[in-house]
């Protein structure tokens, strides 16, 4: 399935394919909110589609790419099991845990959980 916005919780969302073109640069996600400008407010990105990078954060990658979505006002949603990651670092936990806090941007294991996320907000 290619990416498509859908909604969820009256909320459109663009939900990305897990098998399209992975997010490795600030470009791509910039190409991912150009792609959500077509009339979404989330953008849900499948965990395959990141970069091993994203997960690192002695790279900023997954900095850079919160702070672009958060500068173009559109929420991020990477969905999908990141237990491993979780486990291997300390640092991704808290901001994992500080971001599932705020409005931005959250770590959720499926689009049901999105959807639950998103309709708890409304």
């Amino acid at each position: 399935m290619p990416d498509e916005v859908r909604e969820l919780a009256g909320v459109p969302v663009l939900v990305c394919d897990a098998v399209g073109p992975v997010v490795a640069t600030e470009q791509d996600a910039l190409d991912l909110i150009g792609a959500a400008f077509l009339g979404a407010q989330v953008v849900a990105v499948p965990v395959d589609r990141l970069a091993e990078g994203f997960f690192s954060l002695g790279t900023r990658f997954a900095g850079d790419v919160m702070q672009k979505f958060v500068n173009y006002r559109l929420r991020l949603a990477v969905v999908g099991d990141i237990s491993g990651h979780l486990a291997a670092s300390p640092a991704l936990r808290a901001l994992v845990h500080e971001s599932n806090r705020a409005d931005h941007v959250w770590f959720l294991p499926d689009l049901d959980a999105l959807d639950a996320r998103l309709r708890a907000g409304s």
